[in-house]
């Protein structure tokens, strides 16, 4: 039987009205990389549904696992205490891996959720993944159920929140610098939140600076291997050594940092192919599904220090040390590493 289902993003401006108005829905699904965006919107529902000093009758927390329907059955049925609804956070619950028996409880429970009730499905460690053979479950999701993804913000959004961020803590930054953050911090809210706030703490002026950024923020990998492979790329291996080992003595996997590293160097091989074929930043954008073209204006500076040539031999190397990684017992992971960042220096000369 075919049924409706709402996109990612008419989902989550359904919530945004339903808490707007006041009358959030029955149920929701909550799941999605972006972790500050969900705990905002779980804060804002307890905010309208559980007044304060009342939350132990009203606000319930459950985790998913040994958790049967009929246990959350119970819950909801328990009426709201000096308030109109009661609000039931289920985390790590999977609706799609409960047997036959809890599946068909699973549906007659969504079907007849109490009016006064509001329970929210989070998938916080395990991801959602409906399983679309169980067709009477998708129904039933599908009809009585907003499933929500809180997705990475788009660049401008991002910027914007950052802005915001920064000026409640007395603080400005522009948007060179807050593409610059990003890009050195990643682009979840989770992750840039205490950023933010380790980088407004340490300025000493009004302003944020790279200079800021660079001395106390904690790079992601990706990062630091862009740092790598253009230390590679400038001939300058002592940079790069300098890199490698920073990143092996905070305990990074050899293999993990290898895996960025060919990751990176297949985007510079992509770029150097758009400036022979007469391509542009856009080109690589739409390629690399990039958010913003801050990333993409580093590649092309990077691509145009190499040939194509370079970059094949350098993604090759990366590929054949790759497999050996995986298959040759007592390798030594991290020497190899080193080793390669003196192979690929060699090629450039």
């Amino acid at each position: 039987m075919a049924y409706a289902k709402k996109t990612k993003n008419e989902a989550f401006q359904k919530l945004k009205s339903d808490l707007k108005e006041g009358i959030p829905g029955n149920a929701y699904i909550f799941y999605g990389e972006e972790s500050y965006l969900r705990e905002f919107y779980l804060g804002e529902l307890r905010k309208r549904l559980v007044p304060g000093g009342f939350e132990e009758f009203n606000y319930h927390r459950l985790e998913g696992k040994d958790l049967t329907v009929q246990t959350l059955s119970e819950m909801a049925e328990a009426m709201p205490m000096m308030t109109e609804r009661t609000l039931i956070v289920v985390t790590d619950f999977d609706l799609f891996k409960l047997n036959e028996e809890q599946r068909e409880k699973l549906i007659a429970f969504l079907e007849d959720i109490p009016p006064y009730c509001c329970v929210v499905f989070v998938y916080d460690t395990i991801p959602y993944k409906p399983n679309k053979t169980m067709k009477k479950l998708c129904k039933a999701i599908s009809d009585h159920v907003e499933a929500v993804e809180f997705q990475a913000a788009s660049s401008s959004d991002l910027v914007a929140w950052i802005s915001r961020h920064f000026k409640a803590l007395g603080k400005e930054i522009d948007r060179q610098t807050a593409e610059y953050l990003i890009f050195t911090c990643g682009g979840l809210m989770t992750g840039l939140a205490p950023e933010i706030q380790k980088i407004g703490t340490y300025a000493k002026g009004k302003t944020i600076t790279q200079k800021d950024i660079d001395a106390v923020a904690d790079p992601v990998l990706s990062a630091e291997v862009f740092k790598l492979s253009d230390a590679v790329l400038r001939g300058d291996y002592d940079r790069g050594a300098a890199i490698l080992g920073d990143l092996l003595k905070m305990q990074t996997e050899p293999i993990m940092i290898l895996a960025a590293l060919g990751s990176q160097l297949r985007r510079i091989y992509t770029a150097r192919m758009a400036i022979d074929s007469g391509k542009d930043k856009y080109w690589l954008m739409e390629l690399w599904e990039m958010k913003s073209d801050y990333p993409a204006k580093l590649l092309l500076t990077a691509a145009r220090q190499t040939t194509a040539d370079w970059c094949a031999d350098a993604v090759t190397m990366c590929q054949t040390l790759d497999r050996r990684m995986k298959s040759e017992k007592g390798i030594d992971a991290a020497g190899e590493l080193k080793l390669l960042l003196v192979r690929l220096g060699a090629r450039r000369k």
